[in-house]
């Protein structure tokens, strides 16, 4: 289960980082969608297929000029996205613009003209060389695989997360437990010398007290006989 929730956080994280990454992109080149690939060879040399350009949506349409590269919906119907340069301004009020591809012998009515603010979507501002092949492998289902294999690794790594957690805390008690055994065999040992020790000591002190009582016992002895009989042992002592 806490796999589970792992996965789904980590997805969750991807998630809010790609949203606000993207909303700050399209924020900072004022288009909902500032990166377009390239897909038809009508502006080589220019812009080769799989090419990815960025447009700005600031720049406005008053302020587009001949010789700039714009992005516009197709004016015939609005369905597809066309890349061309500005080569005439046709008219002003309302003003309006006519496109070529630099790859084209001519202007196609419909596709690039006539070109008003209405089907206007930005300026490329940005070329990024041959990037756009990534599209073409992404495209399904290879796409779906690449999300399988991403998501299978994710799962991979939550799991191994989880083992490698499990096996530091395993680890960890036994430390403690070899620890707890290992201060209470110290504490035992501590304890032997001590009491030897004190027997030790108790002994020759007994032994130490024994020579000192016999002697404090000859000295009464001697004290309770009068003089003049330890003189008189004394004397005959000698004359022998």
């Amino acid at each position: 289960m806490s796999s589970v929730r792992g996965i789904v956080k980590d997805i969750i994280i991807v998630a809010v980082c790609v949203t606000v990454i993207w909303i700050g992109l399209t924020t900072y080149f004022g288009a909902q969608n500032p990166f377009y690939v390239v897909s038809s060879g009508s502006m080589y040399p220019e812009l080769s297929m799989y090419d990815i350009i960025v447009i700005s949506g600031h720049m406005a349409f008053e302020d587009v000029k001949i010789g700039d590269i714009i992005v516009f919906d197709r004016p015939k119907d609005h369905d597809k996205v066309i890349v061309h340069r500005v080569v005439a301004v046709v008219d002003d009020e309302p003003r309006t613009l006519r496109t070529k591809g630099d790859n084209n012998q001519r202007s196609m009515v419909g596709t690039d003209y006539p070109i008003t603010m209405e089907e206007y979507i930005g300026t490329v501002v940005y070329v990024i060389p041959q990037v756009g092949f990534i599209t073409k492998i992404l495209q399904p289902p290879i796409n779906y695989i690449i999300v399988a294999v991403i998501i299978g690794i994710m799962i991979i790594r939550q799991i191994s997360k989880n083992k490698k957690k499990a096996l530091a805390e395993q680890v960890k008690t036994e430390l403690e437990i070899n620890d707890y055994d290992r201060s209470r065999s110290n504490e035992k040992i501590d304890q032997l010398p001590k009491d030897t020790e004190y027997g030790e000591s108790k002994d020759f002190t007994t032994q130490e007290k024994k020579p000192t009582e016999k002697l404090d016992e000859e000295n009464t002895k001697s004290e309770g006989v009068p003089e003049f009989f330890l003189d008189k042992e004394k004397d005959s002592e000698e004359k022998k």
